[in-house]
């Protein structure tokens, strides 16, 4: 086990020592200083011209924590956008500043679902070049995984729900990475130091009738099948989000009827989001497949 969490320590690092990437735009898709979203543009085409690119939105992880935020996917958005992709990547609110809570319910899923449903129609608004927004890929890593998965289930939830919507959103495709996909399993096998719980409860707490209807709403897994064209890329030595939540996702799904392609991809947790790796470059494959796309090499 030593020697597993001292490679996890190395892939981390790896990742948080990379320099943060200035986007190309930053713009605000709501009121609260944390609803905001940094755009990273493909470079123009050899004439200077742009060419309208898929769009992805992509959400950070950080088990839903303040100290988290979407600087340190930055290098990873920019790799993204010097593939060929636009990459629109998003803020949301976590955890209190003042607190290492997970998470704040409902403001969180707010988020996530105000970002999915008003960002492209700002990046089209913005006039921005280089974006096709009518092609959306939603990608995100490990909390981020689970906001992209759970988005994807919108339709799903009841209807009188906030974030019900009443069919499946346009989207090309989700590719979740390391994500946070199966809320029961990950609870079982105390993911993230109990993240999970303190996401669906107020601070101090709240019984277990509300955290057991919270987790209906809130978990991919049990919101299946969504009908939108969904890859998980899982690292086979990952111990912040082990592989069995990816693994209990995708056998919740088969037996949903729904076909989720699960790549296994070399590493832990941190390689598909540092694009000096090889399990970045098959993300980056990934997403181009999914939104009909070819990236550049």
């Amino acid at each position: 086990m030593g020697g597993a969490t001292a490679g996890a320590a190395a892939e981390e690092a790896s990742v948080f020592g990379l320099p943060p990437v200035d986007p190309a735009r930053t713009a605000v898709y709501g009121e609260h200083p944390d609803q905001v979203v940094d755009f990273y543009l493909p470079p123009p085409g050899t004439d200077g011209a742009a060419r309208p690119a898929p769009l992805v939105l992509l959400f950070h992880g950080g088990a839903w924590r303040a100290p988290y935020d979407r600087r340190h996917v930055s290098p990873f958005a920019a790799f993204l956008a010097g593939r060929g992709l636009a990459v629109a990547s998003v803020e949301y609110r976590r955890g209190g500043a003042d607190s290492a809570r997970a998470g704040r319910w409902p403001e969180t899923f707010d988020d996530i679902a105000a970002a999915v449903d008003t960002v492209p129609g700002l990046a089209r608004g913005l006039g921005l070049p280089g974006i096709d927004p009518d092609r959306v890929v939603l990608t995100g890593h490990s909390a981020g995984g689970h906001a992209v998965l759970w988005a994807a289930a919108r339709h799903r939830l009841p209807s009188g729900t906030p974030w019900h919507l009443a069919s499946p959103s346009p989207h090309r495709g989700v590719v979740a990475l390391a994500p946070i996909a199966d809320l029961a399993t990950a609870r079982a096998l105390d993911v993230c130091s109990g993240a999970v719980d303190e996401l669906l409860q107020e601070e101090g707490g709240g019984g277990d009738d509300e955290l057991t209807v919270r987790l209906g709403l809130a978990d991919p897994a049990a919101l299946l099948p969504t009908a939108i064209p969904t890859t998980v890329v899982q690292g086979g030595t990952d111990i912040v989000v082990p592989a069995a939540v990816a693994d209990a996702f995708a056998e919740a799904a088969a037996r949903a009827g729904q076909d989720v392609r699960l790549i296994r991809s070399d590493g832990g947790h941190f390689p598909p989001i540092d694009p000096t790796t090889p399990a970045a470059h098959t993300v980056a494959e990934e997403i181009a497949r999914l939104a009909g796309a070819q990236t550049a090499p």
